[in-house]
């Protein structure tokens, strides 16, 4: 599915854009169930186990930012999690051995679709090697207008950045105001629908409001090499069991966790509003995304 020159690319990067990697009518079938699962959040009042809502949510409109772990809400996204396609290339970017870690699909609604600011997956669950990616599919065509995933090259070499609130509290986002990074020189995600997207846990990331009349929806995975261990305790195994489960492809020690010397900085105290990245983020003084779309030099990454 990917060459050698790609394969430097995320080296280098962090990130990287792979396009026909689901066919039409996989895509299609993900769109239905999607579409589904909306129609029946017309019945929920609040954020549950299966939905994060938008602001403004009604049962007339309604407005879903997140479907939570849809790998276990329904058994397209259980099937599209283990593709062939994903799995040979996270082989070649990540390990020969890849253990699954969560899922969840962020919803991008034409005109409204929220922001997320400016993170490092890596600081919300460090492990014990960093060779962690996030997948996501695009279940849309994702334009510059459509709020893409921006990503800032390189900065998965670098630091692991705050992600806490002025009273110490994780939240999930780092304060712009700081300017840690160039956010201009961050680079959108583009492709057709069937693409996806790879990028480092530690690679920065965020996307803007969705402006266009057209949705943006991501299906996103985490993926792990299989020897890498979780180093917050919730995010442990609760049984050996599920442990083993969570290996796709590869064979591994289940019980040899490889360690690396990678920079890490728990998410904790936990986040004083507890759920999505979206709730976590609520106690950010300074929204980069609230006051600006997206970067004026967004180089089109491809």
């Amino acid at each position: 599915m990917i060459d050698d020159t790609q394969v430097e690319r995320y080296r280098r990067d962090g990130f990287l854009v792979v396009e026909n990697v689901l066919s039409a009518a996989e895509v299609a079938e993900l769109r239905a169930v999607t579409d589904e699962l909306v129609e029946k959040a017309r019945a929920v009042r609040t954020h549950d186990e299966v939905y994060d809502l938008e602001d403004g949510h009604t049962p007339e409109e309604p407005r879903v930012r997140r479907i939570k772990t849809p790998h276990k809400v329904h058994p397209v996204f259980d099937r599209v999690m283990r593709h062939p396609n994903i799995l040979a290339i996270l082989q070649k970017l990540v390990a020969p051995a890849i253990r699954f870690d969560t899922s969840k699909l962020n919803m991008k609604a034409a005109g409204y679709g929220a922001a997320v600011e400016w993170h490092q997956d890596w600081a919300f669950y460090p492990h014990t090697n960093d060779d962690l990616a996030a997948v996501g599919v695009f279940m849309d065509d994702v334009a510059l207008e459509n709020g893409p995933l921006l990503c800032i090259p390189g900065t998965h070499k670098g630091p692991i950045f705050e992600h806490h609130d002025d009273e110490g509290y994780f939240c999930g986002a780092m304060d712009p105001e700081r300017r840690e990074v160039d956010y201009e020189a961050a680079a959108p995600c583009l492709g057709p629908a069937g693409s996806i997207s790879i990028h480092h846990a530690r690679t920065v990331h965020g996307s803007a409001v969705n402006t266009s009349s057209r949705p943006r929806r991501l299906l996103l995975y985490q993926y792990r090499a299989a020897d890498a261990w979780p180093l917050v305790p919730a995010l442990m195994p609760k049984s050996m069991e599920e442990w083993n489960a969570l290996l796709l492809c590869g064979t591994t020690d289940p019980v040899a966790p490889r360690l690396e010397p990678v920079p890490v900085r728990l998410p904790l105290p936990p986040a004083r509003h507890q759920g999505s990245i979206y709730e976590n983020q609520r106690t950010l003084k300074h929204s980069y995304f609230g006051t600006a779309q997206a970067p004026k030099k967004v180089p089109v990454h491809a």
